[in-house]
C-alpha cells in the first residue's frame, strides 16, 4: 500500500516537471541554436586564411585560467575577473546613482515648468549626443584626479534619459488628474506625492533602465583614463596594449552578461514598484 500510494504522487511531480520543461523550451531553443550558429560561424571566421581574431576554441584555450579563477587576487591590478568587474559596478552604481538623483529632480523641474523646458531643452540635446569617450579630456582636465573623473563620465552619459524620460512624462499626466488635483484643492506635497510620481513613474523607469545600459557602457571609456587600478575597462584596455586578444573578447563577453543582468535587475524592481496597469 505504501508504495502504491508513493506513485501516484511521483507520477504528478515528474509530470509537473515535464509540463514546466515543455513550457521553457521555446523561449530556451531559440537562444540556444541563434549561440551555437553564431559560434560555429565564428569559429569558421577563425579558420579563414588571413583572419585576425582568435576563434570560441582558442579564447577558451588561452583564458581558461582566467575563466576557472576569477576570485584570484595576487595584488595589486593583477586580481580574477571577478574583482574586475566588482571594481567596475561600484564606480556605475555612485555615478548612476547621482545621475538618478540629479535627472530624476531636474526632470520634475522641467516637467512643471514650461519656461524651463523651452530655456534648457536644445542645451541638453545638445550634450545628450556627445559619446562617452569625449567627455573623458574634458572631464581629466576640469578634475585633475583619475577616479572624479571617471565618475563624472559614468554620471553626464547616463543622466540624460533619466532626465529627458521624467520630464515627457510629468509633461503627459491626464488633464483629468490635473482637474481632480484642483477640485480636490490637493497640497503641493499631496499633489506630488499621489498624482505627480505616481503617473511619471512609468517614463522614469524607462530613462532608469535605458540609463544603467548606458552606464555600464560608459565604464568603459571611464577606467581608460584610470592607469594602474583595478576594473574591467583598464584590463581591456592593458590586454589590447599588451595584444592579448583572447582576454579581451572574454572580458567583452563578461561585460555583455553583467549588462543583461543589470537591465533585468531593473525590470524586476519596475514590477515590483509599479502598479501592473501602468507597466
Amino acid at each position: 500500500m505504501t508504495l502504491a500510494q508513493k506513485r501516484p504522487g511521483s507520477q504528478k511531480l515528474d509530470n509537473s516537471f515535464v509540463s514546466q520543461l515543455q513550457k521553457q523550451l521555446p523561449n530556451v531553443v531559440p537562444p540556444t541554436i541563434a549561440i551555437v550558429t553564431f559560434l560555429v560561424l565564428w569559429q569558421l571566421f577563425s579558420w579563414t586564411p588571413g583572419a585576425t581574431l582568435p576563434g570560441p576554441i582558442q579564447v577558451v584555450q588561452e583564458t581558461w585560467e582566467l575563466i576557472i579563477y576569477p576570485f584570484y587576487d595576487k595584488g595589486g591590478i593583477d586580481k580574477g575577473l571577478f574583482w574586475q568587474i566588482f571594481a567596475s559596478l561600484q564606480r556605475v552604481a555612485i555615478g548612476y546613482s547621482f545621475a538618478a538623483v540629479i535627472g530624476i529632480a531636474l526632470g520634475i523641474v522641467i516637467g512643471v515648468n514650461k519656461t524651463m523646458s523651452t530655456a534648457l531643452d536644445p542645451l541638453f540635446q545638445l550634450l545628450r549626443t556627445v559619446p562617452p569617450l569625449a567627455w573623458v579630456p574634458i572631464s581629466l582636465a576640469a578634475l585633475r584626479q583619475n577616479e572624479p573623473a571617471a565618475l563624472f563620465v559614468i554620471f553626464i552619459t547616463a543622466i540624460w534619459p533619466i532626465l529627458i524620460n521624467t520630464a515627457v512624462g510629468v509633461k503627459e499626466i491626464p488633464q483629468d488628474y490635473n482637474n481632480v488635483a484642483k477640485v480636490l484643492q490637493l497640497s503641493k506635497k499631496d499633489y506630488f506625492l499621489n498624482i505627480l510620481i505616481p503617473a511619471a513613474l512609468p517614463y522614469i523607469f524607462t530613462g532608469l533602465r535605458i540609463a544603467i545600459g548606458l552606464a555600464w557602457l560608459a565604464i568603459i571609456a571611464a577606467e581608460i583614463v584610470m592607469s594602474g587600478i583595478v576594473g574591467i575597462g583598464f584590463f581591456i584596455w592593458d590586454a589590447y596594449q599588451n595584444n592579448y586578444i583572447s582576454e579581451i573578447i572574454l572580458a567583452l563577453v563578461y561585460i555583455g552578461a553583467v549588462g543583461l543582468l543589470l537591465d533585468k535587475l531593473m525590470a524586476w524592481i519596475q514590477t515590483l514598484i509599479l502598479p501592473t496597469e501602468k507597466k
